[in-house]
């Protein structure tokens, strides 16, 4: 993308995330502390790195905001880069996915502004609907606890499975309480889910990874996720204590301005949807 540094998820297996933290340079440590310097936003590429590239590059100037954006393809290192202050705040997550992640890595991200919904879809290249799903058939989950339950729910939303009373954020397929198809669930991390649509029968994909492999969740999806009522809205975080960084201050303003949403309406037709 413009202006941006992609890490993947390769050089994290290859067990380099302190290089790729390094990678962001010193300047974005600088500019967690100084907030007379730029202000380096860690994003997922699609749709929140192309979202604040739209605002660095039509809306920021005006305000008087220097905006870098760095990419990162995987769910831990924005958080683990805004904890240590190799950036200055990121935009990728969920309240659900914060929650669990603060919880156990002992960070303390808190949110600003909350900007879109992803809702996440029932992928698949072998079948047209979820009817259609064949006895003991695969379908790829994400792996990570809080996007595996929201795949989990979505499932249940929809009567493909069910699951206990009770379960929550955690859910794993070991709380399904009835699986007519004896489907089976592949447990894969949340980027690889739409590559696996040729080996699985179905998959379940977070937003970002959907549009990113050419899926319109809006149309392409067997089930979707409903945006009524749904805790799963994307938002702008920091780390504790500069939620009152003048620079986090005027990005929010922006994030959430009229301009950004006919930005979201118009690229994403409904794949994305504005929360504000």
């Amino acid at each position: 993308m413009r202006n941006a540094t992609k890490l993947t998820t390769a050089v994290l297996a290859a067990g380099a995330l302190t290089l790729g933290l390094s990678a962001c340079g010193s300047s974005g440590s600088d500019s967690a502390s100084d907030t007379s310097g730029p202000l380096v936003v860690a994003a997922s590429p699609t749709p929140h790195a192309e979202i604040l590239n739209y605002v660095k590059e039509n809306l920021a100037k005006k305000a008087g905001l220097d905006l870098e954006v760095k990419e990162f393809t995987d769910y831990v290192t924005p958080n683990t880069a805004t904890e240590d202050g190799s950036v200055g705040a990121n935009y990728f997550q969920n309240q659900p996915y914060l929650d669990d992640f603060n919880k156990k890595r002992g960070t303390h991200i808190v949110p600003v502004v909350t900007v879109h919904l992803e809702p996440l879809g029932l992928y698949s290249h072998k079948v047209k609907s979820a009817d259609a799903l064949k006895s003991g058939a695969t379908i790829a989950v994400p792996n990570d606890s809080v996007n595996e339950a929201r795949a989990l729910k979505l499932l249940d939303a929809n009567g493909i499975i069910t699951l206990k009373d009770g379960v929550g954020n955690e859910a794993t397929p070991s709380d399904i309480a009835k699986n007519p198809k004896n489907l089976t669930f592949k447990e894969l991390e949340a980027a690889q889910t739409p590559r696996s649509l040729d080996d699985v029968d179905a998959a379940v994909v977070n937003g970002n990874y959907a549009i990113e492999a050419d899926l319109k969740p809006a149309s392409d999806a067997l089930v979707l996720e409903s945006a009524k009522n749904n805790p799963y809205g994307n938002f702008l975080a920091v780390k504790d204590g500069n939620e009152d960084d003048p620079r986090v201050k005027k990005l929010a303003k922006l994030l959430t301005s009229a301009e950004v949403k006919k930005f979201i309406d118009d690229k994403y037709a409904g794949s994305v949807l504005a929360s504000f």
